[in-house]
């Protein structure tokens, strides 16, 4: 049985993979019903689907994307976090928030969006959500994005579960990304330009060891 000291590595989600994602959703209410589909459906539908019919539409995506729909972490062979992270084109309720209003469209195949991520209980505090982050800046590089961009909460100020999905903007900004807009005072988007990055990253996405920052649940609201 993985624990606080097991080591973590880090793989783009596959479709054998599911099961383990299912498993991983399972240790919350709010992420078995929500199944990461807040940012990729209207609120009503997901909100309709909250539980198995979201499960099924996120597996049914999962299926049809020729682009992993994101990053599960690993410690010992048990899911122990995840990073939803894509082409920013993916996310339509994400594109249809203020959070994003001042983004240019014409980018939206070419610029990648981070929206959320979900760490397990007992393995927050260990550097896993920086972890999942880093790989899904390699992962994007890989596939050729120009860039990638969050939308994580302003501030360093300590945050409750209930918003912490999103990411802080210390986390985003001690991986390379800035400031590109602040839409309101709790929320800001920062980017990093992947144009000039060396593209010999790890293709895999696989992970290092890791060990500590803190992270959330994965599911709230695009306000600000």
């Amino acid at each position: 049985m993985a624990t606080s000291a097991t080591p973590v590595t880090v793989t783009p989600l596959t479709v054998d993979r599911l099961p383990d994602l299912a498993t991983l959703f399972g240790a919350t209410g709010t992420t078995r019903g929500c199944y990461c589909m807040w940012f990729l459906r209207p609120g009503k539908e997901v909100e309709a689907g909250w539980g198995g019919a979201n499960r099924q539409a996120f597996e049914a995506c999962a299926r049809a994307e020729t682009l992993p729909m994101g990053l599960l972490a690993y410690a010992d062979g048990e899911p122990v976090g995840w990073c939803a992270v894509g082409p920013r084109a993916r996310y339509a309720r994400a594109l249809r928030s203020p959070t994003l209003r001042g983004r240019d469209p014409a980018e939206d195949d070419s610029v990648w969006l981070v929206p959320c991520f979900f760490v397990r209980r007992d393995f927050r505090g260990r550097g896993i959500m920086r972890e999942l982050l880093r790989r899904a800046v390699d992962l994007a590089a890989t596939h050729g994005a120009r860039a990638i961009e969050g939308f994580p909460l302003a501030g360093n100020a300590r945050r409750g579960s209930g918003d912490a999905y999103l990411g802080v903007e210390p986390l985003f900004a001690a991986t390379g990304f800035t400031v590109v807009d602040r839409p309101t005072p709790r929320r800001v988007v920062m980017r990093l330009d992947l144009s000039a990055r060396d593209n010999t990253v790890d293709r895999s996405a696989r992970g290092r060891t890791v060990g500590g920052t803190r992270s959330h649940r994965a599911r709230g609201r695009m306000a600000g």
